[in-house]
């Protein structure tokens, strides 16, 4: 389990509060330097370890929690985990509050990666504890009181799985004008709904350990174990290690047996009238909640109906977003595949004060998010198998990144591929070769606010998310550059991104020098870079002439264009539908560096802007060529040959590719 350390007063929590130094808005790492050293996102590395795949099995778990079922004594108190690795600077606050069981079993999967974006503290009620909810609410009330008068203006997180999302629910009513976030768990507000109150209805002549049994029995969810046996075994997992993991898996949930033997014997009464009094003490209140809400809800929920409850709440709450999980059961947290840290990134609640923002608030992929990311680009990646090349000072063209600088701020300019296709290689590429995130500015139109996922992996507005894409204002450009970043831009924008038949390979810039200037305002280096290949793996189905010609084509490419909130009237856009062929493959080229330091000219001088913006549309124009020339040398440009050359080296053996 967790390493723990136990507070020596309760409920006294200023007393042990870990690392004042990071008060009082001590944000300053931002701008502290330029480049990779500065990328270190308020002390937090890209591709971190989050701590996600190293919990194999639950036995030492189960085993800990049996020695605090007999031993454990006490009243409620705050565990903080002390092996998650150094927190981030300036932290905000997280409190778990668990289940009824009141050990904190849901934290042992993710409190790696929640104790390295959060002050961690954990809520523990022993099972000999007889503490009413009023004074449970009161407990944890009274830390974020005191919280908040330390930093009034940094939020402070409840983390709430099932009893414990009538807790923070509770604490959230009583405090409106307190900035709370919420993350609810399958909360239990919807008991008087459930099975499990009938159940034990049934079951009432039997003795609690028996019914604490069939509940355990009941919220053990073999689909979801089996379903990541199977994936082990298709991402290469010999078979024989898949099913040791499953039998691992079921012989530990069946652990719960060990436990049964030392519970007081009125334990599961008790916690059936806690449930019952915390579900009704957060519905009567639940209308008074002005907090941000993420609510995560099972879809194979067998002890509470929470994807129904889920909706329900969603209409309650003004502030509330809804993740499915549509293949999970009751005890979500303690499952595979669940990677909370990554959903409250996802969904924009990860803050550090009273407002979002994009660029400050930011935190870079762990390894685990990059693996996901990997994962679901991996049929795009062994389709296209991309190439990327890049120039070094003196003009020699070589094969990765070497001739990309490895200090920010750094401009990465260059052309769109159909819908943007290529971004995702260029991310990972730099993430692994560079150890660099590249921070895309894209439409406003690919941030949408999504109230509702049921998508149990990232897409691709997650993707965007995860690596750091801002919305295209000049604002975020600026604040980027300032920071050192590495800052993808596409000054052909939707109208690149959203071509027709015969526009593969051109650009489609505007004529303003805007980028340049703020380039050479923090002496920023521009890497111009070209791609091609969508040609080797689409086919473009219309052109702009056949849509225009066609009935109502003009009105209905206005439509569209409008519907899209694109602001370029005179171009407007539609997609042209596409079929797969048999797969080429992606080139990509980064250009000679351009550094602007010292070019005050581009600052006050229109012509010089203009020059330097038209020398690297140049150069970009150029390296499309190059490599539309350079592919044709490439015997490894069709799949098939790919193929066998990785047949007898590995799948993961890099292909050759033309000489530069």
């Amino acid at each position: 389990m967790a390493t723990l350390s136990l507070p020596p007063v309760h409920p006294q929590v200023s007393l042990w509060r870990q690392g004042q130094r990071w008060r009082h808005g001590s944000f300053n790492c931002q701008f502290r330097h330029a480049g990779r050293l500065q990328a270190s996102y308020r002390g937090l590395e890209a591709m971190y370890d989050d701590g996600y795949g190293t919990v194999k099995d639950l036995d030492y778990y189960y085993h800990a929690l049996g020695d605090l079922v007999e031993h454990d004594s006490g009243p409620p108190r705050w565990f903080c985990p002390v092996d998650t690795g150094s927190t981030v600077e300036d932290a905000p606050l997280m409190l778990y509050l668990p289940g009824v069981d009141g050990m904190g079993m849901g934290l042992c999967m993710h409190h790696k990666a929640l104790g390295r974006m959060f002050e961690l503290r954990c809520m523990h009620i022993p099972f000999h504890d007889r503490t009413p909810f009023e004074e449970l609410v009161t407990m944890v009330e009274d830390v974020v009181r005191a919280e908040h008068s330390i930093s009034p203006n940094k939020p402070i997180y409840l983390l709430g799985n099932s009893f414990g999302g009538c807790l923070a629910l509770a604490v959230a009513a009583r405090h409106p004008r307190i900035d709370l976030i919420l993350v609810l768990v399958n909360p239990a507000t919807s008991y008087e709904r459930s099975d499990i109150k009938t159940l034990m209805s049934v079951f009432s002549p039997l003795s609690d350990r028996a019914c604490i049994a069939i509940t355990a029995l009941l919220n053990y969810n073999i689909d979801n174990e089996v379903n990541m046996a199977l994936s082990r075994m298709k991402s290469g997992k010999h078979p024989l290690e898949a099913l040791s993991r499953l039998t691992n898996s079921m012989s530990s949930s069946l652990k719960h047996s060990n436990i049964l033997d030392k519970l007081p014997e009125d334990t599961l009464r008790w916690k059936i009238n806690l449930v019952k009094r915390a579900a009704s003490y957060a519905n009567c209140r639940v209308q008074s909640v002005t907090s941000e809400v993420l609510l995560l809800a099972s879809g194979a929920d067998r002890l509470l109906p929470s994807k129904s409850e889920a909706d329900k709440l969603q209409k309650k709450l003004p502030k509330c977003k809804v993740f499915f999980f549509a293949n999970h059961g009751h005890s979500l947290l303690l499952e595979h595949g669940v990677h909370v840290s990554s959903i409250i990134k996802c969904a924009g609640l990860y803050r550090h004060s009273s407002r979002y923002h994009r660029v400050f608030d930011y935190i870079p992929p762990s390894s685990t998010e990059l693996k996901e990311v990997d994962k679901a680009s991996s049929d795009l990646t062994f389709r296209t198998s991309p190439a990327m090349f890049s120039t070094m000072e003196d003009g020699t063209v070589v094969r990765g990144l070497a001739g990309v600088p490895d200090e920010g701020p750094v401009l990465l300019v260059g052309n769109h591929m159909l819908m943007g296709i290529e971004l995702i290689s260029i991310a990972t590429e730099f993430l692994r070769q560079k150890e660099a995130v590249v921070r895309g500015i894209a439409h406003p139109l690919l941030f949408p606010k999504k109230a509702r996922t049921w998508s149990e992996g990232h897409d691709f507005f997650d993707f965007l998310i995860l690596w750091g894409g801002v919305p295209m204002t000049y604002k975020y450009v600026y604040e980027l550059l300032a920071a050192g970043e590495f800052v993808l831009m596409y000054p052909g924008g939707y109208r690149e991104a959203i071509h027709c038949k015969g526009e593969e390979h051109r650009i489609f810039w505007p004529d303003r020098t805007e980028f340049v200037r703020m380039a050479a305002q923090f002496n920023a280096t521009i890497v111009p870079f070209g791609v091609v290949g969508e040609d080797d793996l689409l086919n473009l189905l219309c052109t702009f002439d056949d849509i225009r010609s066609a009935p109502f084509g003009k009105e209905i490419m206005r439509a569209y264009s409008n519907h899209l909130k694109l602001r370029d009237a005179e171009h407007e856009v539609i997609f042209p539908g596409v079929l797969l062929k048999t797969p080429g493959r992606f080139y990509y080229r980064f250009g000679k560096p351009i550094p602007t330091k010292g070019r005050q000219d581009v600052l006050t001088d229109r012509q010089a802007a203009a020059n330097l913006y038209t020398h690297v549309k140049s150069e970009v124009e150029g390296i499309i060529s190059y490599l539309l020339e350079k592919r044709e040398e490439d015997k490894y440009r069709k799949i098939f040959p790919r193929l066998l050359y990785k047949a007898g080296r590995g799948a993961n053996t890099q292909v050759p590719s033309f000489d530069p």
